[in-house]
């Protein structure tokens, strides 16, 4: 994914799906001057990481 897309996914008022590695995550922020975004992974608060953008998969649905 581009760090675009993720922007929009990020400020998108819907839901949208969006994985790491096979993993559902949640886009809770993106930094667009380093390419990265801080996701939570699987519903838990608790689970958060910081990854590239490239490393997220937009679902096709």
């Amino acid at each position: 994914m581009d760090i675009k897309r993720a922007k929009q996914i990020y400020e998108s008022p819907g839901t949208i799906g969006v994985h790491l590695e096979g993993e559902p995550v949640w886009i809770e922020s993106v930094d667009e001057a380093n390419g990265m975004a801080t996701v939570q992974v699987g519903g838990t608060p608790q689970n958060t990481h910081t990854v590239s953008v490239d490393r997220l998969v937009e679902d096709k649905g």
